[in-house]
């Protein structure tokens, strides 16, 4: 597995965007129970999405107008003409996208809420939700990666709805990521929200920075997994496998 950094250190603790506003540019700490919160909730598995101290105090409009300014300047820089009509509204374009899509679950508030029912049908065996589209950005190039999810979980007692689990999957997607902590954070978010540790995820995904750039590899895939509870068990796990296509013995 790739090292993956919990903090950003070689960075300033302040910088100006155009406008000249300061942004706080610190590593995540606790040092009130409102970041305490912020830090648990991108902690799950023990695998945090790195952000800074007040990740959150700007609104969705400030990041939009901050990010459009810088993406402006980075235009600008490798000689585009912005006066063109093509690309006069790309910066704004390009944050909304940003903010409202592609790193829309670094807000803890689009975390979709989770209702479960009773499991009145009794229903004892695997339940597999498969091919589960996904789209996320990879963390080293922001480029993206994309493929296909596969979750599976035993009931506690309690079920639920299976919008819910793809939901779950676009959410922890939706921000900069590598595919490891993908998988961690999907399998402790569905741990958490089934009240259950009997839970699987396998995600096969391409990234880019490999197709796009460097070696070039459109044929290669990336497989991740994160086996739980009854799933450690290999016959369990073999019986999962099969389901989605997977078990090639």
């Amino acid at each position: 597995m790739r090292k993956i950094n919990n903090t950003i250190s070689a960075i300033p603790a302040t910088a100006k965007d155009h406008s000249g506003s300061h942004i706080n540019m610190e590593p995540l700490s606790v040092g009130t129970d409102h970041e305490l919160d912020e830090m648990l909730h991108h902690s799950l598995g023990g695998i945090k999405t790195p952000l800074r101290a007040g990740a959150f105090d700007a609104s969705p409009e400030e990041k939009i107008r901050i990010i459009a300014s810088h993406v402006e300047a980075i235009l600008h820089t490798l000689g585009m003409d912005l006066t063109d009509e093509s690309i006069r509204e790309t910066p704004l374009r390009v944050a909304k996208m940003y903010v409202q899509e592609t790193f829309r679950g670094l807000d803890p508030a689009n975390k979709p809420g989770i209702t479960l029912f009773s499991n009145v049908y009794r229903y004892r065996q695997m339940l597999v939700e498969k091919d589960i589209t996904f789209y996320s950005t990879c963390e080293h190039h922001l480029v993206p990666i994309f493929g296909k999810a596969h979750v599976a979980y035993f009931s506690s007692g309690k079920v639920i709805g299976l919008s819910k689990l793809n939901r779950l999957v676009d959410y922890y997607a939706r921000r900069p990521q590598v595919q490891e902590r993908l998988t961690i954070q999907i399998a402790a978010a569905l741990r958490e929200a089934l009240e259950t540790e009997d839970v699987a995820v396998m995600i096969d995904s391409a990234h880019l920075c490999v197709a796009s750039r460097g070696i070039r590899d459109v044929n290669s895939t990336t497989i991740t997994t994160e086996y739980c509870g009854k799933f450690r068990n290999m016959d369990v796990r073999r019986e999962f496998l099969s389901y989605i296509g997977k078990d090639h013995r």
